[in-house]
């Protein structure tokens, strides 16, 4: 590659794996940057330094000076910079330290409460990662902003930072990961924007008389995407748009999904340091049998190997299919079946399905609460990993699933539509198995479908988990896919001339 290829490349988000993550998104800006520079681009990632990141566990370096954010009505405001790299490789993370915003417990709410000045905290976040490059000299080609944290990005780039010597220029990627949640805040946000209240009007930050950082985002940027193809053309109808695909439909042109790619070094039978028994494809039935086992010990399930262990590792809300799963259970575990749940929510669902343990301590067992180590126990214990969900933008633990050989069960939506190839009983293709209708019924009998191929069909069950062992989603692919999307938004951003001069294309 020829240096004058590199792409400078600023990517802004409110989490980044591993050091804080709340769901795909901190995955995805935890590995993404890594594999873009292994393509020989200069990345940068700018993410808060909430309470939760030690400094001294990732041993980060405070940076000479201090950083000066104008919050406009707010005034100035001030925060230090710390430097870290995202493990396993040399790309730089800079933590904004400021005590009052990001000197908390969460990352964004409390007890089941959003904090109440989540629109000043992340307009913050998004004019300092701009006011960094100055500290930095950093001129970025790009400028990556995910979700409606830094939506605005976008905005202040074509307004108040358009003459900015420093990234002025920078074209804009918004990367779509949850249309659920878009920044929903009170007008006089607009005062701390700075931008001008001529850009609160129903094309740009408003709407329903309120200012929508997510949609301000969606009209600004230079290019949008989604993390699956099913997902882009999912948020252009009323059903996942979440109100604004309308919105979404007139950037159409501009909008692509690239499916989330999987850290294998992470995520691998073969070399899990979670797992009872590490396994390959040619090992997977004594593999799982051990790691069924210890899954099954762990849980205080009876050691049964002649049951399907049904397992899910998922936030205990209704996007996920909670609300259906607590519908289905006890009919489910009239079958001759075992279920592990694993996961934190809605207090509703903690007490539900604690009392479910307690009616059928035999069939389900219920961990509140997250455990990487037992997250992936259930990968490789569970005989398959149930995905209910109502919508999912890309989703990962079912990628995670095919590579453990454990068939996942999924609602055909998004990413999982995209990603899980439905079971094909006569050709004995596919890798997993789909329903349709999120309803109670469809997962119960879909759940019926797996027990059966677990009791009668061993040549079926087989051949799920050879095929989901064989596929493969690598952020390498992913990346490339990305790098394109950058160099097409900096053509559309420059122009072709510039961008034929500067990188000889």
């Amino acid at each position: 590659m020829k240096v004058s290829e590199k792409l400078s490349i600023l990517m802004v988000a409110s989490e980044a794996a591993p050091f804080a993550k709340e769901g795909g998104l901190g995955d995805v800006v935890g590995a993404l940057p890594k594999y873009l520079a292994r393509l020989g681009h200069d990345v940068r990632v700018v993410i808060p330094r909430y309470y939760s990141v030690s400094r001294e566990k990732y041993g980060l370096r405070l940076l000479t000076g201090t950083l000066v954010v104008p919050m406009g009505i707010i005034g100035h405001m001030y925060c230090g910079v710390y430097e870290g790299r995202l493990p396993g490789s040399d790309v730089q993370v800079y933590f904004l330290e400021h005590e009052r915003f990001f000197g908390r417990p969460g990352l964004y709410q409390q007890d089941g409460q959003g904090y109440l000045d989540n629109d000043n905290r992340f307009v913050f976040l998004s004019k300092a990662a701009l006011e960094l490059c100055k500290m930095l000299d950093f001129h970025p080609d790009v400028v990556h902003a995910h979700d409606w944290h830094t939506g605005v990005i976008p905005a202040l780039l074509n307004t108040s930072y358009l003459h900015d010597r420093f990234v002025g220029e920078s074209a804009s990627l918004l990367t779509l990961h949850n249309m659920q949640h878009q920044g929903n805040f009170y007008p006089g946000l607009m005062e701390v924007l700075g931008i001008g209240w001529k850009h609160f009007n129903y094309l740009e930050l408003e709407k329903d008389d309120q200012v929508n950082l997510l949609k301000g985002g969606i009209y600004n940027a230079t290019l949008l995407n989604t993390v699956s193809e099913e997902y882009a053309r999912e948020i252009q109808t009323a059903e996942f748009g979440w109100g604004l695909e309308e919105v979404v439909r007139e950037r159409a042109a501009d909008l692509s999904g690239i499916l989330n790619g999987v850290d294998y070094e992470e995520w691998s039978p073969s070399c899990d340091p979670f797992i009872a028994k590490k396994y390959t494809a040619r090992t997977v039935k004594s593999g799982k049998a051990a790691c069924k086992r210890d899954l099954q010990e762990q849980m205080g399930l009876p050691v049964r190997t002649d049951v399907p262990l049904f397992g899910i590792v998922s936030r205990m809300v209704k996007q996920k299919g909670t609300d259906i799963i607590a519908e289905a259970i006890h009919r489910i575990l009239t079958m001759d079946v075992q279920f592990v749940m694993v996961g934190n929510g809605e207090p509703w669902a903690h007490f539900y399905f604690g009392d479910i343990t307690a009616l059928y301590p035999e069939k389900f067992a219920c961990y509140i609460g997250y455990s990487e180590a037992l997250a992936h126990k259930v990968e490789a214990g569970a005989d398959f990993f149930v995905m209910p969900s109502a919508f999912e933008p890309c989703g990962l633990n079912q990628m995670y699933s095919l590579a453990y050989g454990t068939p996942p069960i999924v609602r055909a939506t998004g990413g999982l539509d995209d990603s899980v190839d439905n079971f094909d009983e006569t050709g004995l293709t596919g890798d997993g198995l789909k329903f349709y209708q999120h309803t109670a019924q469809a997962l119960f009998d879909t759940i019926g479908w797996a027990a059966y191929t677990f009791f009668n069909n061993p040549k079926g069950l087989a051949a799920l988990r050879r095929n989901g062992m064989a596929k493969r989603f690598t952020w390498e692919e992913s990346a490339l896919k990305y790098e394109e999307l950058y160099r097409l938004a900096i053509r559309r951003r420059r122009g072709a001339e510039y961008y034929r001069n500067r990188f000889g294309e």
